[in-house]
């Protein structure tokens, strides 16, 4: 199979929302928000071009990735900027050929070559640890309720770039959506029962998990 990774193009818009929707859907909540969210930051001023791209498989786009501003906030208010990626998604249907790897890969060395300080996510550690990842309390790194969890992971893009900082991670507003503009958004899509799974259980248990 052929692979590239690319740009996102004004054409490859719906496809990527498709794509989304289908990949999130009831994975962590039933029915899922990131096809909204990437709907919505394509036009927000925290939405990096430069770093989202989709993935193709034999000139079919089959998933992508998102990159915002993002930052750490000091003790005394000083403010650090870093990125963010997220959703980053494959097609259900191309899921364990290393698609996503290829994605995140390629994505964090364009992030250097920018000289971007940092990038800090959510999610599993065993999904990101490969890649660098570490929990932000290695880092000093916390949530804005200053607690340490094991899902905030932070990936420093050059020697000492997190050096003497310390303080709150604050992502980009345009990740916080509101349930009836989802709904809304949802009704130019074909119809999908919401339903629960384990995958809900499992990102609850997850997403309260602190590093202690």
């Amino acid at each position: 199979m052929q692979i590239k990774i690319r740009d996102e193009e004004p054409q490859d818009y719906k496809v990527v929302e498709e794509i989304a929707r289908e990949a999130f859907w009831n994975l962590y909540f039933p029915g899922c928000h990131e096809h909204y969210v990437i709907h919505k930051m394509r036009e927000h001023e925290d939405f990096i071009k430069e770093l989202s791209f989709v993935i193709e498989v034999d000139g079919k786009v089959v998933g992508g990735i998102f990159y915002t501003h993002s930052k750490i906030v000091s003790e005394d208010n000083k403010e650090y900027k870093t990125i963010s990626f997220g959703p980053v998604f494959i097609s259900p249907e191309y899921h364990r050929q290393g698609l996503g790897r290829k994605v995140i890969t390629h994505s964090i060395q364009v992030a250097k070559d920018m000289g971007y300080r940092a990038i800090i996510t959510l999610g599993y550690p065993y999904h990101y640890e490969p890649y660098g990842f570490l929990g932000g309390k290695k880092y000093n790194i916390s949530m804005p309720d200053k607690k340490f969890y094991k899902g905030l992971l932070v990936l420093p893009l050059y020697e000492g770039a997190l050096d003497n900082i310390s303080g709150y991670v604050m992502f980009s507003d345009v990740l916080e959506v509101a349930e009836d503009e989802v709904n809304e958004f949802d009704q130019s899509f074909p119809p999908k029962e919401k339903k629960f799974q384990e995958s809900q259980n499992e990102f609850e248990k997850a997403a309260s998990m602190l590093d202690e």
